[in-house]
């Protein structure tokens, strides 16, 4: 009996900790790249260059990648499903002020459904173009759970700041 008192204190407070937690996220990460915005803008506008620098790209090498709507910009679309690491989904490009910012719907099927946004600006610098990663959304219950025993603002986090990382070689090579 004392072990069921235990087990259900403890789903308890995980339950409190849980219901507290905010129904929204975001997770921004944010580097300088020696370039233009618009030599930075261009790489990120189309979904096809995403492989030299996404850092979910070398989890799946054997992901099924496809790619509809314009080739880049507003309309584009970019599908993929692989592994467990990288999942499945769609990211849809939905508005874009030319060298200042691109927003897109991110939408995973895989491992579990969700809708967020994800939004790239780019600002001048005196030394090259300041780019900040941002993706946001709506946290169910199983998100919160998940958010309660991972660190997922550190993980997505992680991950962007690998892309940056990636993105600044890739357009300071060819700068």
């Amino acid at each position: 009996m004392t072990y069921l008192l235990m087990i259900a204190a403890i789903l308890a407070v995980l339950g409190y900790l849980i219901h507290r937690k905010p129904d929204t996220f975001s997770y921004t990460r944010s580097a300088v790249i020696h370039a233009t915005p618009e030599a930075v803008f261009r790489e990120v506008e189309d979904f096809r260059r995403w492989a030299f620098w996404s850092p979910w790209a070398p989890l799946d090498p054997n992901c099924k990648n496809s790619f509809e709507g314009s080739e880049s910009g507003v309309g584009s679309v970019f599908n993929w499903d692989g592994n467990s690491k990288v999942g499945a989904g769609k990211m849809t490009i939905t508005e874009t002020r030319p060298h200042e910012v691109i927003l897109l719907d991110l939408q995973f099927y895989k491992p579990m459904k969700a809708l967020n946004h994800t939004e790239f600006t780019f600002t001048p610098q005196e030394d090259g173009t300041l780019v900040r990663w941002t993706m946001s959304g709506r946290t169910n219950f199983m998100g919160k759970l998940i958010d309660t025993v991972m660190n997922c603002e550190k993980m997505v986090g992680d991950m962007f700041v690998k892309g940056l990382v990636n993105l600044k070689k890739v357009v300071e090579a060819k700068a």
